[in-house]
């Protein structure tokens, strides 16, 4: 059994991989000053980019959970999620509301993908 480990620091890995299976941290955006749209937009660029660097893709996506500040961003989260989703591979999903690493993020996600 082969676990690899890439982008990994002291506290963690950014994606591990075992059995074929990606495990992604929790991503957040690059532009901690957009709002909802523009958060949940590039927290979903990191995500397609963590996974093509280990072999995946969103339409490889097992699970994913979402973390929301706030809950009255769910709607509008929904509608950039619901565009980049491919049809007809919509992971298992959980979103819930969590206090967030700083007050200025506003979504986080964590994703499990097959490789």
């Amino acid at each position: 059994m082969n676990i690899e480990r890439f982008e990994t620091g002291r506290r963690m890995s950014r994606v591990v991989v075992h059995n074929g299976v990606a495990y992604l941290c929790g991503q957040v955006t690059k532009d901690e000053t957009g709002d909802i749209l523009v958060q949940t937009t590039t927290m979903l660029e990191k995500v397609d980019e963590l996974l093509a660097s280990v072999g995946s893709s969103r339409e490889r996506m097992l699970s994913a959970t979402v973390y929301l500040a706030d809950m009255q961003h769910f709607d509008a989260m929904n509608s950039v999620w619901d565009s980049w989703v491919p049809a007809g591979h919509a992971p298992a999903r959980a979103c819930v509301q969590a206090a967030m690493a700083g007050p200025e993020l506003l979504v986080e996600i964590s994703v499990i993908a097959a490789v």
